[in-house]
């Protein structure tokens, strides 16, 4: 077992050979200008500023061996499985399914529903295409996950209280133990981030733990003798 002593809000700890990290919808859409997020006016830039902590969990998460799945929420080219409610709604200057720059928009095989370049799935790693904002509703990530035996999550990547929190909260619900990095993921706006980590590990961690990329990677690299 290893332990992440500081994180909050009481130390987290997990066995690497049963966990699993899960990043979430690093997509062209939602982080570059032109994609679906600066469509209903949000400041991308901020989401853009966690690419290096997200490359740096990635890199962690490989060296100790630990599986990478990938997210990407986009739906088929005919919309079949994007319910008028969720494309319908508001008045963005780009819906679901649009031409935009980046192709249309959050549709499977198009350039902006492709995660960016420099956080790019390798050869073997897992990519769910998700038509909700949660990671398990109409996946097969369950399958994938009781395949390698996981029972612990680290999750990172967009936007922290809308896809990254449904996914924590249905992994709870599932008996996952969840840990979010807290410098790894992020939202259009920093209040919500802020009350997304608060609700998460209130409560003697109801949803699950936070902690930093630092933090992790000090676990995961330590010798696992000083874990016991």
């Amino acid at each position: 077992m290893r332990e992440i002593a500081g994180a909050r809000p009481f130390p987290f700890r997990f066995d690497p050979a049963a966990t699993a990290l899960i990043v979430i919808d690093m997509q062209r859409d939602f982080i570059e200008e032109g994609g679906f997020g600066a469509a209903l006016g949000n400041d991308v830039r901020p989401l853009r500023a966690i690419v290096p902590d997200v490359a740096r969990l990635l890199s962690v998460a490989r060296a100790a061996g630990l599986p990478v799945i990938h997210t990407r929420e986009c739906h088929r080219p005919d919309l079949s499985d994007c319910p008028p409610a969720k494309r319908d709604r508001g008045a963005p200057a780009l819906r679901i399914g649009d031409a935009g720059p980046m192709g249309r928009v959050l549709i499977a095989g198009e350039p902006g529903a492709e995660i960016l370049p420099e956080l790019a799935p390798r050869p073997g790693e897992i990519v769910i295409d998700k038509p909700g904002k949660g990671a398990f509703h109409a996946t097969d990530l369950s399958a994938h996950l009781a395949r390698l035996g996981t029972r612990s999550l680290i999750l990172a990547g967009v936007t922290t209280e809308v896809c990254v929190q449904t996914t924590m909260r249905e992994a709870n619900d599932r008996g996952f133990e969840c840990l979010l990095a807290e410098d790894a993921t992020e939202s259009y706006f920093p209040a919500f981030k802020a009350t997304t980590l608060d609700m998460v590990r209130a409560q003697g961690a109801i949803v699950g733990w936070t902690a930093t990329v630092s933090e992790i990677a000090q676990a995961c690299t330590a010798p696992e003798a000083a874990h016991g």
